[in-house]
C-alpha cells in the first residue's frame, strides 16, 4: 500500500422496515427532481434486493449496448477486510456510510463503540445492516438526513461516487452533510476515468434482455474527483491504494454558512441505542 502525506436487541423484519425521510419546510433540496429519484427505484427492486437476501451474485451493472460492470456483491455481503478495516481507521467523529448497502462497514463500526449510521435506497440493504447491528436509514443522500452539517466522515466506498450520476452535485451535497473540516473518504476507479452512464442493474442472464429502469451513475478515477473536488473547496489529505482498490480522503471547508440543523422526521432502524450529544449525531426515533 502507498500512501501520501496527511492524517489519517431484536432482529427487525420485515413489518419493521424503515421509512424514506419525508421533506421538511425549508430544507434544501436537490438541484433537480432527477438527483432525488435516480438511484431509488432501480437499487430497491430486483434482482439487486435478491442478491442482497441471498449474498450471491453474479450482478451487473448494464448500459444499452452491452457493457457490463461487475458488482461485487459478496464482498459486499461479507465482514469487512483488511481494506476496508484500514478506511475504517482513519475515519474521524460520527460517520456516514453513504450508499452502505448490506452494512459490513457500518456494522464494523457499531462493533467498535463507533456512531456510524448507513444510509441507502434499498429496504434490503437496510435490512441486512440492521441484522448486523449497525444503524440504518432507508433514503436517498440527497434527501434531508438526521444530523446535517454535524458527521465527521462520510464515506463513499464500492462505487458510490457514481450516485445521481453528477459527481459535483453529490460532493456539493456532502459538504452540508460533514461539520466544517469534515473527512470525506471515497474509493475511486483505479484508472483515470471520467465516465457518465446510463445503467441498469442485470443478472448475467438478463444482460441483453434487460427491464429494469435505467438510471444515471458516474465512474472516476482519483484524477477527476480531484478536478470536481477542488472548485467545491476540498482539500486532499490522503490518497492510497491497496487490494485492488483505489482510495482520496477529502477534507472540506473549515468554515461553512450552510450547515443546517438536524432533522428529525427520518425513521431509522437500529439494535442499539442512540444518543444525541453533539459528536453524535444520530437522533432518537
Amino acid at each position: 500500500m502507498s500512501t501520501t502525506a496527511g492524517g489519517h436487541g431484536p432482529t427487525t423484519t420485515a413489518t419493521d422496515s424503515p421509512t424514506p425521510i419525508a421533506p421538511t419546510a425549508g430544507a434544501r433540496r436537490p438541484r433537480t427532481t432527477a438527483q432525488r429519484e435516480a438511484a431509488r427505484p432501480s437499487w430497491s427492486a430486483d434482482p439487486y434486493s435478491e442478491a442482497l437476501r441471498t449474498g450471491r451474485g453474479p450482478l451487473f451493472l448494464s448500459r444499452a449496448d452491452g457493457w457490463l460492470l461487475p458488482l461485487e456483491v459478496e464482498r459486499w455481503c461479507g465482514a469487512a477486510d483488511a481494506v476496508d478495516l484500514d478506511v475504517l481507521r482513519r475515519c474521524e467523529g460520527a460517520v456516514i456510510d453513504v450508499g452502505c448497502g448490506p452494512g459490513r462497514l457500518v456494522a464494523e463500526l457499531a462493533a467498535r463503540g463507533r456512531t456510524a449510521l448507513g444510509v441507502d435506497v434499498s429496504e434490503a440493504a437496510v435490512a441486512h445492516t440492521v441484522r448486523l447491528g449497525g444503524q440504518a436509514l432507508r433514503s436517498s443522500v440527497f434527501e434531508p438526513l438526521p444530523g446535517e452539517g454535524r458527521w465527521g466522515t462520510a464515506l463513499l466506498v464500492d462505487g458510490n461516487l457514481g450516485i445521481g450520476g453528477d459527481p459535483r452535485t453529490l460532493l456539493d451535497r456532502l459538504t452540508r452533510l460533514l461539520c466544517p473540516g469534515g473527512l470525506l473518504i471515497a474509493e475511486t476507479v483505479p484508472l483515470d476515468v471520467d465516465e457518465r452512464l446510463s445503467v441498469r442493474i442485470v443478472r448475467a442472464t438478463d444482460a441483453w434482455g434487460a427491464t429494469g429502469t435505467p438510471f444515471p451513475w458516474a465512474r472516476l478515477g482519483t484524477p477527476a474527483l480531484l478536478r470536481y473536488a477542488r472548485p467545491l473547496g476540498w482539500r486532499t489529505v490522503a490518497q492510497w491504494s491497496a487490494g485492488g482498490r483505489s482510495f482520496v480522503a477529502l477534507r472540506s471547508r473549515s468554515t461553512s454558512s450552510s450547515a443546517e440543523p438536524p432533522k428529525r422526521t427520518a425513521v431509522i432502524s437500529s439494535q442499539r441505542p442512540r444518543n444525541t450529544s453533539d459528536d453524535r449525531p444520530v437522533p432518537n426515533r
